[in-house]
């Protein structure tokens, strides 16, 4: 059974908006850096309602997959979060 494990991801965001994670901390505390982000694409997600994004991305050669769960809130800093899926 898969579970969500949120952890801190630090991101840039480009001229046009669009969001970009540069690195993230695991929960053991360790820091990654991305070497690329190979794909973004919609990601459904239930406690989001429904919307979400998959960034494809490589760290160290080995691809993995981010994903981003926006808050929903109209006010405040709240963005969202991010989470990895783990066994």
């Amino acid at each position: 059974m898969e579970r969500r494990v949120y952890i801190s991801v630090n991101v840039s965001f480009n001229p046009d908006g669009q969001m970009l994670p540069r690195s993230f901390k695991w929960s053991d505390g360790n820091s990654y850096r991305i070497d690329r982000i190979a794909q973004i694409k919609p990601a459904y997600t239930t406690k989001a309602g429904g919307i979400g994004e998959r960034y494809s991305i490589y760290v160290n050669g080995k691809q993995s997959y981010l994903y981003f769960e926006p808050s929903g809130e109209l006010e405040g800093n709240r963005v969202g979060r991010w989470y990895v899926k783990t066994a």
